[in-house]
């Protein structure tokens, strides 16, 4: 790294700096290979280099960046200390008083040249919001979740100039995220609606098979009453399709041989010389036409 600057005299070390996109890069590569930074950051020197600029846009060295910023849910949030700190550090905070209580936090505070604020977080927003008894910080400590709350109201509303619209992190841990909208977004009145288009295809075939005319079950007597009736081939063979929506094995059984004799009648009064045919084979032949 070509730029080293001396830290005031009687403070021992120095500090890194980078200065051109080149110094990053490499700063970052050596920062991602650390164990000292946090997770996000180990093995990722992007999210080194973007957590160094975006911490230098609002005040923040690029070690105390990494150490501050928080990436949750892919987006760079501020842990509540280092948000207050920030703030004070800005010259602007005349003063602060955060009063947390079992039932909730109020937080006070005034900017110079302008009106005292008040901003609370209360036990019932905290459940309006579905974080009370939340897993995780919520349960373990919620006193100090509900001082974070009213903070970073307070903090957000008058010092935007300071802050820049960053988030702090111990509320964007509870935002919902991408996945969670999504799967909210597709249940409407109890119904899921599909969003892909591999949903969209799953859920036209699940339709197409409900709506999928069912074979209905036909009663015997009205089998046998086809077959008695029939005086041509082609009304025959109508009536074998009906026989094969038979589902009992003793029924089809019957109308085989209903068919069979009656199929050796209509051949017998067509051509007396001709009767050997397989009745058999015809009343299979009805079957699999209806299959």
């Amino acid at each position: 790294m070509s730029n080293v600057a001396t830290l005031p005299a009687g403070k021992a070390g120095f500090s890194l700096t980078p200065q051109t996109l080149d110094e990053a890069m490499r700063f970052a590569d050596t920062l991602s290979k650390s164990s000292l930074v946090p997770k996000d950051y180990q093995g990722n020197p992007g999210n080194c280099i973007i957590a160094m600029q975006w911490g230098g846009e609002i005040g923040l060295p690029p070690l105390q960046a990494m150490q501050s910023i928080a990436v949750i849910n892919g987006r760079p949030s501020i842990w509540g200390d280092a948000m207050l700190a920030l703030v004070r550090g800005s010259g602007l905070l005349e003063y602060i008083r955060e009063e947390p209580t079992d039932t909730g936090c109020t937080c006070t505070l005034k900017r110079r040249g302008e009106e005292e604020v008040v901003r609370e977080f209360t036990v019932e927003d905290a459940k309006k919001a579905g974080l009370y008894g939340k897993q995780g910080p919520w349960q373990q400590h919620p006193k100090r979740m509900m001082q974070m709350r009213a903070r970073a109201f307070a903090l957000r509303d008058v010092f935007t100039d300071v802050l820049r619209g960053v988030h702090i992190a111990e509320e964007a841990r509870d935002l919902p995220t991408e996945k969670d909208i999504t799967a909210e977004s597709s249940t409407v009145d109890g119904e899921n609606k599909p969003k892909s288009r591999a949903d969209k295809a799953r859920a036209a075939l699940a339709d197409r098979r409900k709506e999928a005319v069912t074979v209905p079950a036909v009663d015997v007597a009205e089998v046998m009453a086809a077959i008695s009736q029939s005086d041509t081939m082609d009304a025959l063979q109508a009536a074998a399709e009906l026989a094969g929506k038979l589902t009992d094995e003793a029924e089809k059984k019957a109308a085989r041989q209903k068919y069979a004799d009656k199929l050796h009648a209509i051949k017998e009064a067509a051509a007396p010389q001709d009767t050997a045919v397989d009745p058999d084979d015809e009343f299979l032949k009805g079957l699999e036409a209806n299959q």
